[in-house]
């Protein structure tokens, strides 16, 4: 009934499984990868007719967590896995980014690929596993793949490079500080096709070490691949790229003059609407057949891309007139906005971020579900790019996959030098408002989030400025690589390079490649280059520190303190009745966790250590000889019992009230009536004595035996 076919292999300290033939029959390409006890099933779909009308490449990327995979029931009220986690999202785009240029290019068919996490065993990441199931997939259906490709995930601890590093070890890297990197990098046989990494000030030197690294790991899985497909694949699909030579020679004709001279305007604006009107004239000039062909949209973009990589490379020259290596004009803001805990706002050329800081409390930290356990965030970073941020009209809703990519980029690279917790007891939320944008929004996120923390008072280790590079590839090996590049020189180059980082090294970097050849030399020399760029912007950067305010006044103020963990059940009290009474009492909020930490915060400083006394006075031990002010709770025949540290009673026996004999302990105390005591010590049964007549009631000091006898 099965026809199946499976190959494994030793990959660092697992086994690695690919199988087909068995489950999902049905689709174009099925593989189930198995690495440890981690199986993801990629299924690949395509329409086997183009798509009429589109001028991209229609292609969908999914990847689903299953709850089972794990032994985990889903939270929430449904118990139903809901919308892509933000994990799924960034999986789906790191599957994406590295094959998107590796399909024949003209194909215009419909393709799906659907990645789901089948068995997770908490040690083998899932999302490397399904980059290696959707090649392997894409390998044996017949679809016009120019793979495989593999991937993997890369550590750097004490010098040496690890090869796929448990989930734990990954999890909260800034808390680590053995773990200095976490990358994962995506390639061809020949050539690295994508970079995502967090870094903790790594030098180019390691990065480029790393990522060399990882190209030499994934090759015995490629090979893997390509055996499983000699055995398993579908014929290929027949498709034959279409030929529209002669429609790009007629356009060439019609517009390459006024295309030019439109790229020659610096202004974006200018530039776009002459670049529209260039394409209206080359549309005028052609004929109703010409118009109808389906590869026009292609021809135009060819004539753009020739017109703008021919004068980078050739002549050096770039669409704004700057030089290779020069980063635009910048100015930098701190304090923008007058109400907020930081703020700033970076200008880069045509591309701009608004950038707010606010500084919460541990009830704003973020509550993540995860099929590795539930845990909590105290740093958010939330990227949002409206419509007119390019002077456009659009659709304006939820963020989009490109919206959490760019803001999980800029998230990584800030990430590095932020303070520990238990020096800046703070949950940080960044929003990044991006008013412009013509060229790397995220690099300016990065920049201006950096200088919004420092205008919050939060203690960064360094500042944190970031820069994409761009490349340029022609056929015959020249090439031209660029710093700040602007949007058109991003949608029209070959290499999309973002490299974010302090002054003493790299803390994120990002790549992505649209054709094969880049070389280990070309990305030495694009590291380099970004270095100085980034080192240009943290001057510019400087600038705007010196200008950077206090701490707002609009700021919760936090202080912590530790208490023993068998002391938390006290200070919570039964049902939560004791930890309530202290936030009504002093007014500030009061957060524990199972460590025995506690955070106290209030903008207002008398709460905090209204708060503070209280739960000292609760996990504190009276110390013996100590004088305490108490209250009389309750009065007998033989003394008085009075609470005077916290919830903690002790007896005044009626011989220790007063230097004179008493009939009953009522003749000079009430209940309620405030005293001072001395606290002599605890009987054989552990009872608390305690004493009044060795303590000035007026003064509360102790009572020398001269005055006593006086």
């Amino acid at each position: 009934m099965f026809n199946i076919t499976t190959k494994s292999m030793q990959w660092g300290d697992e086994t690695l499984t690919l199988e087909t033939g068995k489950v999902a029959r049905q689709a174009d390409g099925s593989v189930i990868a198995t690495l440890g006890e981690t199986s993801v099933m990629a299924n690949v779909t395509f329409a086997k007719e183009p798509k009429p009308g589109l001028d991209f490449f229609p292609l969908t990327v999914h990847y689903q967590e299953k709850y089972y995979a794990a032994g985990k029931v889903p939270g929430g009220f449904f118990k139903r896995e809901a919308r892509p986690s933000e994990k799924e999202t960034l999986t789906a785009r790191l599957i994406d980014r590295p094959i998107r240029p590796l399909f024949v290019p003209g194909f215009k068919h419909e393709t799906l690929v659907m990645c789901t996490v089948l068995s997770h065993d908490l040690v083998n990441d899932p999302d490397m596993v399904a980059m290696i199931a959707t090649s392997a997939a894409l390998t044996i259906s017949g679809v016009p793949f120019m793979g495989p490709i593999a991937a993997c995930r890369v550590g750097y601890v004490d010098g040496d490079y690890v090869l796929n590093p448990d989930v734990e070890d990954m999890h909260d890297l800034r808390n680590k500080p053995e773990q200095r990197l976490d990358l994962v990098v995506a390639g061809t046989k020949d050539a690295v096709m994508m970079v995502e990494s967090e870094a903790y000030e790594l030098s180019e030197s390691e990065m480029l070490g790393a990522v060399n690294f990882a190209h030499e790991q994934i090759q015995p899985v490629i090979d893997l691949i390509i055996d499983l497909a000699e055995d398993a694949a579908k014929e290929p699909f027949d498709f034959q790229p279409p030929d529209y030579s002669e429609l790009y020679e007629v356009v060439k004709a019609a517009g390459e003059t006024q295309m030019r001279d439109a790229y020659a305007i610096l202004d974006k604006q200018e530039r776009t609407a002459a670049v529209s009107a260039a394409k209206e004239a080359i549309k005028a000039a052609l004929s109703e057949e010409q118009l109808e062909d389906p590869n026009l949209g292609a021809a135009l973009k060819k004539l753009e891309s020739v017109v703008l990589r021919g004068n980078v490379v050739k002549d050096g020259k770039r669409i704004d007139g700057r030089p290779l290596d020069q980063v635009r004009p910048i100015v930098c803001e701190t304090g923008f906005l007058p109400r907020t805990h930081g703020s700033a706002l970076f200008t880069r050329g045509e591309t701009q971020g608004l950038v707010v800081t606010t500084l919460g409390t541990g009830d704003d930290e973020q509550f993540i579900d995860a099929l590795t356990g539930n845990f909590r965030s105290n740093f958010l970073l939330h990227y949002n790019f409206p419509p007119y941020s390019v002077g456009e009209a659009g659709r304006v809703g939820p963020p989009g996959r490109r919206e959490i990519g760019h803001g999980k980029l800029a998230w990584r690279a800030l990430q590095a030098v932020l303070p520990a917790p238990t020096d800046f007891p703070y949950t940080l939320r960044l929003v990044s408002e991006i008013t412009e944008s013509n060229g790397s929004s995220s690099m300016a996120t990065v920049c201006g989030g950096s200088l919004s923390m420092m205008d919050a008072g939060v203690p960064l280790k360094a500042p944190v400025a970031g820069v994409a590079m761009g490349l340029v590839l022609e056929e015959d090996g020249s090439y031209a690589i660029l710093t700040d590049i602007l949007g058109d020189e991003d949608h029209l180059g070959d290499m999309d390079f973002k490299v974010a980082g302090t002054e003493d090294g790299i803390t994120s970097l990002q790549m992505d490649i649209k054709v094969a050849g880049i070389t280990p030399e070309i990305m030495e020399k694009a590291l380099a280059q970004a270095k100085d760029g980034r080192l240009h912007i943290l001057g510019e950067m400087n600038k705007a520190l010196s200008d950077v305010g206090e701490f707002s006044i609009h700021a919760p103020r936090i202080e912590t303190m530790q208490i023993p963990t068998d002391k938390i059940r006290e200070v919570i009290g039964s049902g939560g009745k004791v930890i309530r009474e202290i936030v009504e009492v002093s007014g500030a909020k009061v957060d524990i966790n199972d460590e025995g930490i506690i955070k106290i915060a209030s903008p207002n400083g008398d709460a905090i250590k209204k708060a503070y006394d209280m739960i000292h006075s609760i996990v504190a031990e009276p110390e013996e000889g100590g004088i305490y002010k108490g209250t009389v709770v309750k009065i007998v025949d033989f003394g008085a019992f009075v609470n005077f540290f916290g919830k903690r009673d002790g007896l005044v026996h009626v011989s220790q009230i007063e230097n004179r004999r008493l009939n009953h302990p009522s003749d000079v105390l009430k209940e309620g009536q405030e005293v001072w005591v001395k606290l002599l010590g605890f009987d054989d049964r552990g009872k608390v004595r305690l004493s009044m007549k060795v303590v000035d009631q007026e003064t509360g000091e102790e009572v020398t035996k001269e005055e006593a006898a006086d």
